[in-house]
This record gives C-alpha cells, sequence and structure tokens, in this order.
C-alpha cells in the first residue's frame, strides 16, 4: 500500500489528508488547508454569479481566466488577482510535494486572550472570499456558508484511517503547526489528537473541557476505528440525509433538494442502485487497468532484460585510404623507403579509423543504455502511480457510504480511464532495439588494398573543342570540348574560362564533369573569347586552343537608327516565373489564376544595345492595372512590378498610366489599355533610357534614365489580363525620329 500514498496527500501540506472537503473540480483539500489559502475579494466586486455551492458542478462558475485570473501561473513564482487592481501581488510557495499554492491574504481575527476556542471550531470566513484549487488553479467566490457548502470525502478520510493503522506510525499532535510532534493524548469528544505542549494552549483541563474524556493514542485510534462513521448530510441542507442521486448534476442530494430546490426537473435515481452501478463501473475499468499494469510489469522485465543483453560489441574497421604517388626516385633504396613510409602511413591511417569507429560503436552502446534506462525509470514512475491508483479505489470499493461514495465515484472512474488510456501499445513498445544497426562496409577498401599497384599519374591532355557544336544564340553561348581520342587519363573535371567581351582578363564560368557548358546573360554584338582545360588529382592540364564567337547583333549605333533592326528572339521564362503564372503559345502568352499580381520575367537579359518589344493585350477584364516594363532576376515575384527597387515598370489601367520604381509613382498620364491593346517597351542601353509606348504612341516622357546592368523583359499581372509577347521587332518610328543624344529627363 506504500504505493497508494501518494494519493492520500493533501496537495497543500505534502501531509496525509485530515478532514478533506472535495472541490468542484473533483480534487480534495484538507479543511484547515483550505482555510490557510483563501483570498479576500472586495465586496463591490464580487461576482454573484461566481458563487461556490457544494450542491452540483453546475454551481461552480469559475471566473474568467481572460478576465478574472486570480494566480499568474508563470514560472516567476509571483502571482497577483487579475481581476482587482486593490489587491497586492503575493509571492507564491511551494507545498512538500512540488505544488505551488499562495500563503493566506484573509486577515486573521483579532487575539481574544479572554475567550476559548473550542478546538474543533474554527473562526468564521470572511465574506467574498475566494479559494484556488492547488492542482488544476480553478478559482470561485465562497458563498455565505463558506468552506461548509463543500461536501466532505469520508470515503477519503476512512481509506486514510485504514492506511494509517496499517503503517502503524506513532500518531501525531494535529495542532502542530511545524513538524508534529507525536501525540500523547486523543479526546474522544474532540476527536483530536494533542502532543503535550498544545494540550495545556488549547484544551486545559478546566470550565467545560475538564469533562472531556482524554485517552492515550492508540486507544484513541481504535475507538475512532470502532466509533460510526457519520452519514453524509446534505449541503444545501445541512439537516437531510442524502437519499437521491441527480443524474444530471453527478451528486447526491436529500428529498429537500427534489421538493423546492433546483433538482426538482432533473432526473433522479435510488441512491443504492446508483452506487451499486458506479461500483460497477470503477470496478470494470479497474479491471482493464489491471491489465495495463500487468502488461507494463512485463514490459519493464523486458526492458531490464534488454539491459543485460546490450553489451560493448568490437568490430575491426578499416578505412578507405587513397593515396598517390610522386615522382619514383632514381635509387632503389630510397624508393623502397619510400614504399615502406607510405604503406605504413595506411596502417596508421587505418588504426586511426578503427579507433574512431570503436568510438562510434560505444557511443551507440551507451545511447541504447540510456533509452532503455530512461525508458525503464518513465515506466516504473507510471507503474507506481497506476498500482498507487488502484489500491486506493480498491480501498474506496471497500466503503459501505454510499452517499460518500458518490461524490467521489466519478471523479475515480474518469481518472482510472484516463490512466487506462496512458497505457497504450506505444508505452509498452520499447524504444530500442538490442541489435547494434551497424554493419561495417570493408569490401571496397579490401578490394583497393589487392588492387594496390604502382601506376604513374599523369595531368590530362589538352581538351579538343567541337567547333560543329559550339554556337551562340542571342546573347548566349554554347561551347562543346572532348578529349584526345587516345588519352587514356582520368580526368576529374573541366575548367571552362571566357573574357568579359572587351579583350579582358579571363574568368572561370563552369567547373565541372560535364563536357558540354551555354553561358547565358552575355553583352548581346560583343565579340567573346574562351577557352577550356582539364583536372585530375595529379593537377591541372594545358589550356585548350582559343575559340572567338560574335553574340547577335541588336538595336543601333547613333549615328544609324533606321538600318538596324532588333534581332533578339526571347519568351517568358517559366523557371523563374510565380507559381501562379499560367503558360501557353510556347511561353509567349501568359496569364495568372490568381487575383493577386504576379511577376513573370523573360528568357534573355540585356546589357548592351537597344531592345523593343510588344505585348498585345488578349484579355482586360474587371479594369485592372498590369504593369510592363523591366527588372533584375531577383525581383520580387509576388507583388506588383515596381514595388521594390529590382524593377522599372509602367502600370496602366482603361484610363490612366503611372511609371513606378522602388513604390514611387510619377509621370501620371492619360489614356488606358483594353482588349487588344498593344504596349511597347524600349530599352536603349546606349542612352540608359527606358520608354513606353501604346497602341504605337509614345505613352508620356521618357520613363526612366541611368539605367545600367543587366535588365530582364518583365511583366506583372492577375486572372483578369492576359497578354502575348512580340519579340524581334523594328526600332518604332516615333522613337528613331527622336535625336541620339542621350535624355535629360529623370524619372
Amino acid at each position: 500500500m506504500e504505493e497508494m500514498e501518494e494519493e492520500l496527500k493533501c496537495p497543500v501540506c505534502g501531509s496525509l489528508y485530515r478532514e478533506p472537503i472535495i472541490l468542484p473540480c473533483s480534487h480534495n483539500i484538507c479543511l484547515a488547508c483550505a482555510r490557510n489559502i483563501l483570498v479576500l475579494t472586495p465586496d463591490a466586486e464580487s461576482p454573484q454569479s461566481s458563487r461556490a455551492s457544494g450542491s452540483g458542478v453546475s454551481d461552480y462558475d469559475y471566473l474568467d481566466l481572460d478576465k478574472m485570473s486570480l494566480y499568474s501561473e508563470a514560472d516567476s513564482g509571483y502571482g497577483s488577482y487579475g481581476g482587482f487592481a486593490s489587491v497586492p501581488t503575493t509571492p507564491c510557495q511551494k507545498s512538500p510535494n512540488g505544488v505551488r499554492v499562495f500563503p493566506p491574504t484573509v486577515p486573521p481575527p483579532p487575539p481574544q486572550h479572554h475567550l476559548l476556542l473550542h478546538p474543533g471550531s474554527l473562526p468564521p470566513i470572511p465574506r467574498n472570499s475566494c479559494i484556488t484549487c492547488p492542482q488544476c488553479h480553478r478559482s470561485l467566490i465562497l458563498d455565505d456558508r463558506g468552506l461548509r457548502g463543500f461536501p466532505k470525502n469520508r470515503v477519503l478520510e476512512g481509506v486514510v484511517d485504514r492506511y494509517q493503522q496499517s503503517k502503524a506510525a506513532a500518531l501525531r499532535c494535529q495542532l502542530c503547526e511545524k513538524s508534529p510532534k507525536e501525540a500523547t493524548v486523543m479526546c474522544e469528544q474532540c476527536d483530536v489528537f494533542y502532543c503535550d505542549p498544545c494540550r495545556l494552549r488549547c484544551h486545559p483541563p478546566r470550565g467545560p473541557l475538564a469533562k472531556h474524556h482524554l485517552v492515550p493514542p492508540a486507544q484513541g485510534r481504535v475507538s475512532r476505528r470502532l466509533s460510526p462513521r457519520k452519514i453524509s448530510t446534505c449541503t444545501e441542507h445541512e439537516l437531510e440525509n442524502h437519499s437521491m442521486y441527480c443524474v444530471q448534476c453527478k451528486i447526491p442530494v436529500c428529498y429537500q433538494c427534489l421538493e423546492e430546490g433546483k433538482h426538482s426537473s432533473h432526473e433522479v435515481k435510488a441512491l443504492g442502485a446508483m452506487w451499486k452501478l458506479h461500483k460497477g463501473q470503477l470496478s470494470l475499468a479497474l479491471n482493464i487497468l489491471s491489465d495495463r499494469a500487468k502488461e507494463a510489469k512485463e514490459f519493464l522485465v523486458q526492458l531490464r532484460n534488454m539491459v543485460q543483453q546490450i553489451q560493448p560489441t568490437e568490430a575491426p574497421g578499416r578505412p578507405v585510404v587513397t593515396s598517390g604517388w610522386g615522382t619514383l626516385q632514381e635509387n632503389s633504396v630510397e624508393f623502397e623507403a619510400c614504399l615502406v613510409a607510405q604503406c605504413d602511413a595506411l596502417i596508421d591511417a587505418l588504426n586511426r579509423r578503427k579507433a574512431q569507429l570503436l568510438s562510434r560503436v560505444n557511443k551507440e552502446h551507451e545511447h541504447k543504455l540510456k533509452v532503455v534506462r530512461d525508458q525503464i525509470s518513465h515506466c516504473t514512475v507510471k507503474l507506481r502511480q497506476t498500482t498507487g491508483l488502484m489500491e486506493y479505489c480498491l480501498e474506496v470499493i471497500k466503503e459501505n457510504d454510499p452517499s460518500g461514495f458518490l461524490q467521489i465515484s466519478d471523479a475515480l472512474i474518469r481518472r482510472v480511464h484516463m490512466t487506462e488510456n496512458q497505457w497504450g501499445k506505444a508505452t509498452l513498445t520499447p524504444r530500442m532495439t538490442t541489435d547494434f544497426d551497424l554493419t561495417l562496409d570493408s569490401g571496397p577498401l579490401l578490394q583497393t588494398i589487392h588492387q594496390l599497384d604502382f601506376v604513374q599519374m599523369k595531368v590530362p591532355a589538352t581538351p579538343i573543342l567541337q567547333l560543329e557544336e559550339c554556337c551562340t544564340h542571342n546573347n548566349s553561348a554554347t561551347l562543346s570540348w572532348k578529349q584526345p581520342p587516345l588519352s587514356t587519363v582520368q580526368v576529374d573535371g573541366y575548367i571552362l574560362e571566357l573574357d568579359d567581351g572587351n579583350g579582358g582578363q579571363f574568368r572561370e564560368v563552369y567547373v565541372g564533369k560535364e563536357t558540354m557548358c551555354t553561358v547565358d546573360g552575355l553583352h548581346f554584338n560583343s565579340t567573346y573569347s574562351s577557352r577550356v582545360k582539364a583536372f585530375n588529382k595529379s593537377g591541372v592540364g594545358q589550356y585548350s586552343k582559343t575559340l572567338v564567337m560574335q553574340t547577335a547583333e541588336t538595336g543601333y549605333t547613333p549615328c544609324d537608327l533606321n538600318t538596324l533592326g532588333a534581332v533578339a528572339w526571347f519568351t517568358f521564362d517559366p523557371s523563374s516565373a510565380h507559381p501562379d503564372i499560367i503558360f501557353s503559345n510556347d511561353n509567349l502568352t501568359v496569364t495568372c489564376n490568381s487575383y493577386d499580381d504576379r511577376v513573370v520575367l523573360g528568357n534573355t537579359g540585356f546589357s548592351r544595345g537597344v531592345h523593343y518589344w510588344e505585348l498585345s493585350v488578349d484579355r482586360y477584364d474587371n479594369h485592372p492595372d498590369p504593369a510592363f516594363g523591366v527588372a533584375r532576376a531577383d525581383v520580387l515575384k509576388d507583388v506588383m512590378l515596381g514595388k521594390d527597387d529590382k524593377a522599372w515598370a509602367m502600370y496602366v489601367d482603361n484610363n490612366r498610366s503611372w511609371f513606378m520604381h522602388n513604390n514611387s509613382h510619377t509621370n501620371r498620364t492619360d489614356g488606358g489599355i483594353s482588349k487588344g491593346t498593344t504596349v511597347g517597351v524600349l530599352l536603349d542601353l546606349a542612352h540608359g533610357t527606358l520608354t513606353f509606348s501604346v497602341n504605337d504612341e509614345q505613352q508620356g516622357p521618357i520613363a526612366f534614365d541611368s539605367m545600367e546592368g543587366l535588365f530582364l523583359p518583365a511583366i506583372s499581372l492577375n486572372r483578369n489580363v492576359q497578354v502575348t509577347l512580340h519579340t524581334g521587332l523594328p526600332i518604332p518610328e516615333f522613337y528613331t525620329a527622336r535625336s541620339p543624344e542621350p535624355p535629360s529627363s529623370v524619372c
């Protein structure tokens, strides 16, 4: 029965229950402890609807925790009454069993030295007192009956008495405030155990107390056990015994409650019948929980056996070691010494790897033991709690007080079901196996050791450019190469280099094992030099021959605007577009499946020359405002084009347009778009300007100047718009008729 002791301890004082009362939340507390944790609330602020009543759960109206939280449950250890600012913050304490409780704020009654209080009596409870359950922290306001409004848990009291008798421990004084001393007498009339100092102070042998019969503690314990148990009375009608059980409120009631109380319209059943029914339900739940406890005991045995089975194991480990030879020594003695040194280095590396692998095995062993031991500890605690609950419930079933039993039976049944549910299959399944899931793969190393031989490592041969496969398209260049046909030297990869298109220094644009590479984002109308070389563990080979490639011409020169037309062909780029963009017509037509603006870019970037393209509006519903322009590759894709500093755009509705960059709106211009409208975008990187047109007419002034760097065509639109891209177009007349001098307008 030792495991049941935690069930019999008060959450406030940590001692065995003395005169326990049942709170409406089904938790128990000593009557004296309940008085100690009362909190006084202001009269004017007391919500009448929160009055406590022991007659039913429905009377227990908890305070609104969001508006009137009685105590803060923060880890700081301090709490305050949130409903009333006038109540000072009170530091909390912890009971011996770890439950956070609060010291009383109810002022003690003034001392009256000329009066002797009966030891069993208590001073009156101040009006508007509030109590908080120390376990679930629910709070309520007491009514005029105070703590008398809560039913006494006589069943729990009887279980505690039997437990104390079984322990045969020395009886302690019930009035000592700290470290109760051993009791020397018991008053049969007061039903209280006293030590000598408390007896002289609280039970002097004079006046009415002189007639009380004091007996030794052991005799008092026997007489208390043999004395008839008090019959539970109704908390609403203290002179009436419980006679029926209210099914709706789940509490015993008296006949007067049925006649004039709030239970008059509720369904009621005979007290004895409900007593037997609930005992049967509790017994059935206990049987199921008992099976779980049995499984838990077997599971603990299994876990302990696993600890015995998990033993440190040693497995040989052989690391994969690669070694390259340097230049062969001409002297055979020196060469032999070099060979011995290299083999010794391999052996040393193998020993180091062996130590590392053994360390991993030891860590795995410790991990397995820790997991199983932690599970044993957790399961042991849970089993101890389950066994204690079972013993307590069995003792409760032995009680012959139907009323007292029914006061706690619902809560016990719920607890038993809840405990049974906690013993799920996952709880009774080992979290770790006894097997070591480590398999040393030494085969490749052994094979490498058998293949260890003398080889002559050389740098790779010079790659050969395959001119028939090298080409340019717009501002992209594709290069292809291969190793010489008779070369047998291993190649680990290639390095492709290009200059800056203006005769500058070479720079690496690709490193890898592939033999073909396409480089995008080059300048239009530029000449690039390219070369490639191979490498392996021995070093880097020689460069190939240099290949000169010309990117596509586009735009114009300042002296000839009319003779050259733009020849850059491109489409929209699905790989970089927002996921809501819908592509069709070989990626030339786009729309969107969202009502929000989404961005899509072209698949070709421009950094030189003059470029012009058009977008025809195929569908235009509900007057949206799509945006057209250019952007950097890292532009935001989920907002309108021009909202950030990575885009330059014109957004337009059915009546007017604006230019926008970095969320700055400028140059409102009349004239909008509709279905069938053509919007033109002209990027002049020779003068650094961006200009827009609507139906072959320039829309507003030059939109932006000082345009430098790499730009990609871009638009933003929603589901109400569909556009089609047209590229490879000549420079429009409105621009060729203009002076070729750099523009001076600003954004």
